[in-house]
């Protein structure tokens, strides 16, 4: 009798769950979540608000006729010392938020009143190699866990719950330069990871682990002559040895894949960038040296290189071609093309088709380059020889500098790592950019394990004198500009859309703003203390739009920037996560 009133219980409940009268047991983050992240304004379960990274939302509640109304819920500070670099995009599921902060940290926060859950303190070692700033720029969720990777080369799984490890494993060897700053992204239940450490000599890779037990799956170098893994065994080469790289110089070439990767459900593709080729003195590895500073489709199945293009073949400015790859689908001719987009660090803008990577168009969206004269008809640049560093081997000083040139943009990039959106009400993307240069020559360097591989030198330079930061809205049907937002000091933040007509980003100023998506007017902002250097999310919770963003003046910037890091001087350091909310009577009127 009472098993049998135990199930007549345990129906009534599924039943009342069923019909909606109750709210149904959280399940974890599942495939479908993710594949759906970008359509349930409820929660944001990835990086990017969806696999394909568009960073748009759908909702509209929030609009730039009632933002003047939204106003701070909470700040959860990151507290201790460690107060820099927080470029961390947040994840929110089941009322929680996690997010990851400077020298690889992770959060779990209540939703609603910013109480602290849990906290993971990764223990990091003496000699660890970042190259531009303790930074780590967000989680990955799946099922139960939430995964991150640390300064020294390592992959977490934490249970979301408890914030405990339910395994960690060696991703490369540190002492070597590999570290890793990217967000993962699930794929057919693998987590997918690049590695860090281009300045190093290091070799990029793209490797999928089974997430539940962080097993290696497949691994797949970008670099030709290096054999990938699949299931513990070689599989293939990528390329072939000397294709495009002299001599031995393939074996440290590079290529890290520092930013993370896409993935487009449609064409089953996963989408990832590659950065600059090592040494930056490009003297010593004559050749394309593919495939660094590209873009790569993968098979997420196998690893596989589908397709390949290089948007800076034999780069010698250090233009990474890791910036992200978003897919979307393009309107021109009458016809709908499967594309994605890049806003690439050598300045130009690319759209490619996205299921066999051939070239649609490429358009400058910064000012004043000149290390190339254009794009061709294939997508290759058309390179200014004269603004190549000189070749230091035929330097007559004592220094045995090359020749030093002025080159457009900075190494820093015309867009750096921060994401770019994509709405697709307005069919624009909205692109963090900066208008600099610098002063590069090359310089003598041999491979060393763990030391700088570089053999180059630089001084950053502004191009205009009132601003430096541009956020720019651009149709890629043509590749114009539809309207800029000009900032006194360098971008270096995250872009979110909505269809609240709404574009977010902050500024190291300290400003959390938003824009008009349609005429960039800008409609609202919100001082938060220091530097916003991370990308903002937007969530509904309790009927109430929220936005959110983390805080903390940092990156590669004040390391970096030379002169143009003058105009950022002053500027507090900080860690802390802000919510905003539009309170539910502001939104009903």
């Amino acid at each position: 009798m009472r098993m049998r009133t135990r199930f007549l219980a345990a129906v009534g409940v599924a039943a009342l769950v069923a019909a909606g009268a109750l709210p149904a047991m959280a399940e974890g983050v599942t495939e479908q979540d993710i594949i759906n992240d970008a359509k349930t304004p409820g929660d944001v379960v990835t990086y990017g608000l969806g696999p394909q990274a568009q960073r748009f939302s759908p909702l509209k509640t929030l609009n730039r006729d009632n933002i003047k109304s939204l106003v701070p819920a909470w700040s959860f500070s990151f507290g201790g010392e460690k107060q820099r670099g927080q470029e961390s995009q947040a994840l929110v599921k089941d009322g929680i938020i996690y997010v990851t902060g400077s020298y690889s940290r992770m959060y779990a926060i209540d939703s609603r009143t910013g109480d602290k859950k849990w906290e993971y303190d990764a223990r990091l070692p003496e000699g660890i190699l970042p190259c531009c700033d303790v930074v780590n720029r967000g989680a990955a969720l799946y099922k139960d866990n939430v995964y991150f990777g640390t300064l020294d080369a390592k992959l977490v799984a934490l249970n979301t719950k408890t914030g405990k490890v339910v395994w960690r494993k060696d991703i490369d060897d540190f002492k070597a330069g590999y570290s890793y700053t990217a967000a993962p992204i699930i794929v057919k239940g693998k987590i997918i990871t690049g590695v860090s450490g281009g300045e190093f000599g290091v070799i990029g890779r793209i490797e999928a682990r089974d997430a539940e037990t962080g097993e290696v799956v497949w691994k797949r170098p970008v670099i030709e002559g290096h054999m990938g893994e699949l299931n513990g065994k070689p599989s293939t080469m990528t390329g072939k040895v000397n294709e495009s790289w002299p001599g031995d110089m393939w074996k440290f070439g590079g290529g890290a894949t520092w930013l993370g990767g896409t993935y487009d459900p449609e064409t089953n593709l996963i989408y990832f960038g590659t950065g600059n080729p090592g040494p930056w003195n490009s003297w010593l590895r004559p050749g394309d040296n593919k495939w660094t500073s590209s873009r790569l489709a993968l098979n997420p199945d196998n690893g596989e290189i589908v397709w390949g293009f290089q948007t800076t073949p034999h780069d010698g400015w250090d233009f990474d071609g890791v910036n992200e790859f978003v897919p979307f689908d393009l309107n021109k001719g009458g016809k709908t093309i499967k594309a994605g987009a890049t806003a690439d660090r050598n300045g130009f803008f690319y759209v490619l088709d996205r299921t066999n990577g051939k070239f649609i168009s490429a358009t400058p969206f910064v000012e004043k380059i000149n290390w190339a004269k254009g794009i061709d008809e294939n997508g290759r640049p058309i390179y200014n020889e004269e603004n190549r560093p000189g070749d230091p081997s035929k330097a007559t000083g004592d220094d045995k500098k090359g020749k030093s040139v002025f080159a457009v943009p900075s190494f820093l990039g015309g867009k750096n790592w921060m994401p770019i959106g994509y709405s697709p009400d307005t069919k624009l993307f909205y692109v963090p950019s900066n208008e600099w240069g610098m002063d590069i020559w090359n310089e003598p360097v041999n491979y060393k394990k763990g030391a700088a591989y570089l053999g180059a030198g630089f001084t950053i330079k502004p191009v205009f004198d009132d601003h430096i930061g541009s956020l720019k809205a651009i149709d890629p049907a043509s590749g114009k500009v539809v309207w800029e937002y000009k900032n006194k000091a360098p971008l270096w933040a995250g872009v979110l859309t909505t269809a609240g007509n709404l574009v977010f980003t902050g500024t190291p100023e300290g400003f959390l703003k938003a824009f008009d998506a349609k005429t960039g007017e800008e409609v609202w902002k919100f001082q938060v203390g220091t530097g916003v250097v991370s990308s903002p999310i937007t969530w509904e919770q309790d009927g109430e739009q929220w936005v959110g963003v983390a805080a903390g003046w940092g990156g590669a910037v004040p390391l970096w920037g030379g002169e143009v890091a003058k105009s950022t001087a002053g500027i507090n350091q900080g860690g802390s996560f802000w919510a905003f909310k539009l309170p539910k009577t502001v939104a009903s009127r």
